[in-house]
């Protein structure tokens, strides 16, 4: 049985050009199973009610399910990973966002994340296989701060180089390699991360 791909948007509304909108139209148009939680947007940051939403479409799938998270969505996917029951193939994490630190204007503030409850931030080895994917100019987390998650949820971390916050305003639109990551995550091919991201965290000291 092929994974049904879950995928969990971040702090965003609908928007037809990014790289997990065109990922969901291209898995429904081969046929392949895949859902999706809804944006909720910013204006409401009740980190609680997005966990619950994961759960929701999460059980609503059969079968094995892998995450695709961008974002916001990597934070709400690890609080979610904390409470939940629901096995999890594997999951694709891109571009965390560092939500310790205060992050460019247009994104809320850390006192307001915290009031969510989206802070503290869980550090903990998730209970499925996960990769992190990273970026080396990211305006919302460095990359070194990125290892470090990547380190304490022990996934695999893959460097993509500078691609911004991997969004329409960083200039990228499809994102060909989610495919690939995706199938890395099916064939079980992501290894355990933590040497890996230790090894980057060195660097980053």
């Amino acid at each position: 049985m092929q994974p049904t791909v879950l995928i969990v948007p971040g702090l965003r509304d609908a928007v037809p050009l990014h790289w997990q909108t065109l990922l969901e139209a291209r898995l429904r148009g081969s046929r392949r199973p895949v859902v999706s939680v809804p944006p909720m947007g910013r204006a409401d940051l009740v980190c609680a009610r997005r966990v619950a939403a994961i759960e929701r479409v999460a059980q609503s799938a059969d079968g094995p399910i892998v995450i695709v998270a961008h974002s916001g969505g990597v934070a709400m996917v690890v609080h979610w990973a904390m409470q939940t029951c629901r096995p999890v193939h594997g999951a694709l994490l891109v571009t965390p966002p560092d939500l310790e630190r205060p992050m460019p204007q247009a994104y809320p503030g850390v006192q307001a994340l915290r009031k969510g409850g989206w802070l503290p931030l869980p550090h903990f080895r998730l209970p499925f296989h996960s990769i992190v994917a990273g970026s080396r100019n990211d305006p919302l987390a460095s990359f070194g701060r990125v290892a470090r998650m990547a380190q304490s949820w022990g996934s695999l971390l893959v460097d993509l180089g500078e691609v911004g916050h991997l969004n329409p305003a960083s200039g990228y639109g499809d994102w060909p390699m989610a495919d690939q990551l995706i199938e890395r995550l099916v064939n079980g091919r992501c290894g355990v991360g933590a040497s890996m991201a230790q090894q980057v965290c060195s660097n980053f000291a």
